[in-house]
């Protein structure tokens, strides 16, 4: 291969990809997502005028808060008469493992403008968040990888609205949806995000920890417990990955001391000679 291919070549790998290439793929991403969340959005359709919102409230709700599980705790406070105070208490504490998300992101997000993170963060689900941590994992160039977050986003988005519409449209025709079980899809969903993560001991003891303290913190009030078991497995996951990469250091330290170890007992051996000799 000729000096110019090569060049040629190393550029076309540093080119990053077009916006519209990343926006579509955000979005194809997502889909396996979104088959998941459909269900729920439904759900919270059909729940909405029996909680006391109206149609309306319930779409402008998905418009303009779009928080799957923020938006069910709010209409179980408003069907139970709580104050306004209340719910957007309520609904903070239940979206502060966002705030871990967010945390994960700023090294990605920190060059681009203020209206683009203003946008990021009203559009940080979960689904997107595992969608764009993928992309992130697998390609070190960010440089159009806002759009990547985008198309994820739009497609999150656009689902969550068009599904509380057929919620809300589909309540009065099946008002009993609510207990055919197809809030199970999300579950098996988050299941099939987390598997390809689990490559090595950190992630599988990160996983571990956080399943079980979430069982174990399954009572706490607000959903704090996935609060604490998400601290608590990062905190596992991270341990055990700083101490797997001290482990090459001390090999290579000891590696570097054996062959100074050897040349010393060389030394000694000939000194030892020599001094025979000389005694001969």
């Amino acid at each position: 291969m000729s000096v110019e291919n090569t060049m040629s070549s190393a550029g076309s790998v540093t080119e990053p990809l077009t916006k519209n290439h990343e926006f579509l793929a955000g979005a194809k991403a997502t889909i396996p997502l979104i088959v998941g969340a459909i269900p729920f959005g439904i759900i919270f359709g059909t729940l909405a005028e029996p909680s006391g919102l109206s149609a309306v409230g319930a779409l402008a709700m998905s418009l303009f808060v779009f928080a799957g599980s923020a938006q069910f705790i709010a209409l179980g406070l408003l069907a139970g008469g709580a104050a306004l105070p209340v719910i957007i208490a309520t609904t903070f504490i239940v979206n502060l493992r966002h705030m871990l998300y967010a945390a994960n992101l700023v090294p990605k997000v920190r060059h681009l403008p203020q209206h683009w993170r203003a946008l990021m963060a009203f559009g940080l689900t979960d689904e997107t968040f595992a969608a764009v941590s993928n992309r992130y994992l697998l390609q070190d160039d960010v440089r159009n990888a806002h759009w990547f977050y985008l198309g994820s986003f739009c497609a999150m988005y656009g689902n969550w609205v068009l599904c509380t519409a057929l919620g809300v449209g589909l309540g009065e025709l099946f008002p009993d949806m609510t207990q055919w079980g197809l809030d199970f899809a999300m579950s098996v969903t988050f299941i099939g995000m987390v598997v390809p993560y689990l490559k090595n001991k950190p992630m599988w003891a990160a996983v571990i920890v956080a399943g079980a303290m979430a069982v174990a913190t399954a009572t706490m009030p607000h959903k704090l417990g996935l609060i604490v078991s998400a601290v608590c497995g990062i905190a596992v996951g991270l341990s055990l990955l700083m101490l797997d990469k001290g482990k090459p250091e001390q090999i290579s330290k000891q590696n570097a001391e054996q062959p100074n170890e050897a040349q010393s007992a060389v030394q000694q051996s000939v000194t030892s000679q020599t001094k025979t000799e000389e005694g001969k």
